[in-house]
């Protein structure tokens, strides 16, 4: 049996998680292919990139010898990349799965955050031994000690038992490729600290190879000649390729399949190999109809593994056809049939995510969290998807308790001068504060409140603290609803004609509120061209064009000052439209309209009482 690893990787947006691993592959005796020294393992995909955060776990694999053994043993050690947000909680419990302990990354001056806190307690829950890793000890604001008793008290409050709670501690500087297990960074010479503590403090993964084969499916991909391309990890057995084997689905069915292929990871890619035995992180395809978390089983002895358990959305949104006058315009896939493909597809890959085709028309859509829909929406426009989306609403649950709704955790720091803004704020949104500390100029505060009490609260904080809070959320539980009911308390400004913006008209609407768009855009009637400083919408004409005359004043026009529009990305939008809006999405732009277009039609269903 090889001397195999697996260990997941838990870091805050920007600790050093891409930085580590590249020192550990450049250490190794890991062989990488010629395209890697630039696409790294962690983060890799351009909406991760673009928002700092992970959203897909990805694998990789690196060789190392351990010099103190002498020639014979070389490990295999399997990394698997965890996201920090909450929203992609579906990832997280799936590919913890695979690893037998953890490597918590802490920057040595900011300590741990909430973005692993989520993940951090979902490893303890699965008893992973935990490796703390404090990186950046080079930065000259370092305070080490502060930052592992914060550690520390995290591993506290999240039950860690007192074995875990005495985590081994490797002090590092990642971008300097240097690691100990002393805080001084003259004695270190290279990173292999890190290496000695995986094989020291992690086990090694239980099972055995005699045992008939039982292989846990805990992510999906595909190619263009394998298919479907089923990755997890080997329990129990040997597996080979062209081995014919029992795919035992959700529902307890057993169907007989030969494997076309079986890969490993060796770096960051995954290479092709004729067989892998029990611990190891494999990659198959010739089963057609795999999905998350399933077992492949031996033949003779078919035993599935159970099944991975998910949390259940909290979100849902409706997705429809557009139907806007711009519709078919932009967007290279519009169509019913088109929408509903892309998103059974999502389904295959994405556990946290449930579709309901709806009776009227559309799709009812459902999430763990606003984020977790945003990014889908996003993926899809970017893949040239066109469509409409409604607002987010809160999943309700019905007990013999009544009607239950979810409530979050919330995590807040901001600049002392800030906190009393954010606790008005959110004490009018019903939030409950659980604890606040004062630290160094900084206030940390923690609240609960209803996931309805939080809509539209995320871009309101970025501009209340100055874009210099930090603010974390994670699904808490389910409880008695508060009362609270979110409703916006400005209406909408909504173009009155089609027609392009002109600097006359928007100059001439923008002191009736803030504008979303600037001059020459094309708009149509219903659509929302800004936020009326009232609570009632108001129709405006952004098209209205000067009428000219054979009269000119010296210096006519030019006092006039043409404010910047406030520009709503797709979270904004979402976050912002009420019930009779909705936002329309395609690859080239991102707007907001009203449900029906036509003034008088909506006044008269309003009247009649029709939604």
């Amino acid at each position: 049996m090889k001397d195999i690893r697996n260990i997941a990787i838990i870091a805050h947006v920007d600790h050093g998680k891409t930085t580590l691993v590249d020192a550990l592959l450049k250490q190794s005796e890991t062989k990488l292919s010629k395209n890697s020294s630039d696409s790294l393992i962690m983060d890799s995909n351009e909406l991760e990139q673009e928002r700092g955060i992970t959203i897909f776990s990805k694998n990789a694999s690196i060789l190392w010898h351990d010099p103190s053994v002498g020639s014979g043993q070389t490990t295999k050690i399997n990394i698997i990349d965890t996201p920090g947000h909450a929203d992609f909680g579906g990832e997280v419990e799936r590919v913890l799965t695979m690893a037998d302990g953890c490597l918590l990354l802490i920057d040595a001056k900011e300590g741990p955050m909430p973005q692993t806190r989520f993940v951090l307690k979902k490893a303890l829950e699965k008893k992973h031994k935990i490796i703390v890793v404090v990186n950046k000890i080079d930065r000259p604001d370092a305070r080490i000690e502060y930052v592992l008793d914060k550690t520390l008290d995290l591993f506290i409050e999240l039950g860690a038992d007192e074995d875990i709670a005495d985590f081994p501690i490797v002090y590092a500087s990642a971008k300097n490729g240097k690691a100990g297990f002393s805080k001084d960074l003259s004695e270190m010479e290279d990173i292999s600290a890190v290496f000695e503590a995986i094989l020291k403090y992690v086990p090694k993964p239980t099972g055995n190879i005699e045992e008939p084969l039982q292989m846990l499916v805990s992510t999906i991909t595909s190619d263009l000649h394998k298919g479907r391309i089923a990755i997890g990890r080997i329990f129990n057995g040997k597996i080979n390729v062209g081995q014919d084997v029992t795919h035992i689905n959700r529902n307890g069915e057993n169907k007989k399949y030969r494997l076309t292929s079986l890969m490993t990871f060796l770096g960051l890619d995954r290479v092709d190999t004729q067989e892998a035995e029990v611990g190891d992180i494999v990659a198959i395809s010739g089963i057609p109809d795999i999905n998350i978390g399933e077992t492949i089983a031996d033949v003779e002895n078919p035993k599935a593994l159970p099944l991975l358990n998910i949390e259940e959305p909290t979100i849902k949104m409706t997705f429809m056809v557009n139907n806007s006058p711009f519709a078919g315009k932009e967007g290279e896939f519009k169509t019913s049939r088109q929408i509903q493909e892309r998103l059974m597809k999502e389904l295959e890959t994405d556990m946290a995510l449930k579709i309901i085709e709806l009776p009227t028309g559309g799709w009812e859509v459902s999430g763990r969290g606003e984020l977790h829909l945003a990014i889908l929406i996003e993926r899809l426009r970017r893949e040239g998807y066109e469509f409409q989306v409604a607002r987010p609403q809160v999943i309700e649950k019905e007990t013999n308790e009544g009607i239950l709704t979810p409530y979050e955790e919330l995590f807040i720091e901001v600049p002392e001068g800030y906190n009393g803004i954010v606790m008005q704020k959110l004490g009018n949104r019903r939030g409950e504060l659980k604890d606040m500390k004062l630290e160094n100029g900084i206030a940390y505060m923690e609240f609960i409140i209803t996931t309805r009490g939080l809509f539209g609260y995320r871009s309101e904080f970025v501009t209340d603290t100055r874009g210099l809070g930090i603010l974390n959320s994670s699904f808490d539980h389910y409880g008695k609803n508060n009362g609270y009911e979110h409703e916006r308390e400005q209406g909408s400004l909504v173009a009155n004609e089609d027609g392009k913006t002109t600097l006359y008209g928007l100059t001439n609407v923008q002191d009736r509120g803030a504008l979303f768009i600037g001059p020459a855009i094309s708009v149509y009637k219903g659509q929302v061209v800004g936020q009326n400083a009232r609570n009632e919408d108001i129709r405006v004409n952004p098209c209205k064009i000067k009428q000219q005359t054979n009269m000119r004043s010296k210096g006519e026009g030019v006092s006039v000052h043409f404010n910047a529009p406030r520009v709503m990305e797709l979270e904004d939008a979402l976050e912002y439209i009420s019930d009779d809006e909705l936002v329309e999405v395609t690859p080239k732009n991102i707007r907001i309209r009203k449900k029906i277009l036509d003034e008088a039609e909506e006044k008269r269903r309003r009247s009649q009482g029709i939604k």
